[in-house]
């Protein structure tokens, strides 16, 4: 029988070494590239009729006052443009005749230096295809929500799993180790996202905080099929000690886990080749949480049962610092009895 307990310190040696690079990134300011949803501004997309590059466009929003501009390719002669907040710009439509704004003078000033604009069917129009802009106090509103629901979500988790287990011996751990593998997961997700933002530039904005949610509720998922599987087979007992029952139940739940997780990466990686540019970063945040949240379930929460069961903290911290920590491991207890 394949022994995946015994090699828990393997698993964590893995993490740790998947999230460091992530963790170097967050650490350094700034941790995350903030979409307009948390650090308000401007987004437009344009398309010219005339022929026009990435460079030219921004240079002509650096001539026009913005050199603060970001402009990203998205098509031919089509643009993802985010600025500053543009001054009496609304997305929402104006209700009588609308008063000069700064997203008006933009679009008449790119219409004098690149020609006609067009629609997202390619008719020719005065306005952007698409236009949207945030005030600062929405978006701390925004970042502040966003907040409260991450935490209040795994307070809820950890809650709920303390409830559900407690039948069985120790029903704090289960909530806390479940708890513990969702951060491990958040952790990894906003790791890379912070490492796209500096490399390529990937935003996070109220799309990623769905998909991280959605990832929560995921890693949880998983992470409960695996500790009722352990619940059953410590409840049976058959002369197992815990570890034991923890690896029998990683063995029989192993292939579910996988083959659950599977199908929603295929789904996922279907949407992120035939969607659009909109929900790319939600798709990517939900795949990179899909693919550690299946690993963390029965190679991270699981295993620090066994480790919490067995004082791996408490040894660790003797071997590097020395002395006693406080309290035995059921290991040492019976070596010292047997020594005695």
């Amino acid at each position: 029988m394949m022994d995946i307990v015994g090699k828990r310190k393997w698993f964590y040696l893995i993490s740790f070494l998947v999230l460091l690079p992530g963790v170097i990134s967050l650490a350094i300011p700034p941790h995350l590239e903030a979409g307009i949803d948390f650090s308000s501004g401007s987004t437009f997309t344009v398309r010219f009729q005339n022929p026009a590059t990435q460079d030219e466009l921004d240079s002509a929003m650096d001539g026009l006052g913005h050199p603060e501009a970001r402009v990203q390719s998205t098509g031919q002669n089509e643009f993802l443009v985010r600025t500053k907040e543009l001054r009496g710009a609304t997305s929402a439509p104006p209700i009588g005749p609308a008063p000069p704004n700064e997203k008006d003078e933009l679009e008449t000033a790119l219409q004098e230096r690149f020609g006609p604009l067009l629609d997202g069917n390619g008719a020719p129009t005065d306005s952007f295809i698409e236009f949207s802009s945030i005030s600062a106090s929405l978006s701390r509103e925004i970042v502040r929500n966003a907040t409260i629901a991450v935490v209040v979500a795994s307070l809820a988790i950890f809650m709920f799993l303390w409830y559900a287990f407690r039948s069985v011996p120790q029903p704090f751990r289960f909530g806390s180790a479940a708890v513990l593998a969702l951060l491990h997961d958040v952790l990894l997700v906003l790791g890379v996202f912070s490492i796209l933002g500096r490399t390529i530039g990937t935003e996070v904005n109220s799309f990623f905080i769905t998909a991280l949610l959605t990832v929560i509720g995921f890693s949880v998922h998983d992470s409960i099929v695996v500790f009722d599987r352990i619940r059953e087979t410590v409840a049976r007992g058959g002369g197992h000690d815990f570890a034991e029952a923890v690896n029998m139940s990683l063995l029989q739940t192993l292939g579910r886990s996988i083959n659950t997780s599977l199908t929603l990466v295929f789904s996922i990686l279907a949407l992120l080749l035939m969607g659009g540019s909109s929900i790319r970063d939600f798709l990517l945040a939900m795949l990179v949480g899909t693919t550690t949240g299946v690993y963390s379930s029965v190679f991270i929460a699981s295993q620090i049962l066994v480790s919490w069961e067995e004082g791996d903290v408490p040894r660790l911290w003797r071997r590097i610092f020395g002395g006693r920590s406080g309290g035995t491991s059921n290991e040492e207890a019976e070596a010292m009895a047997a020594e005695a």
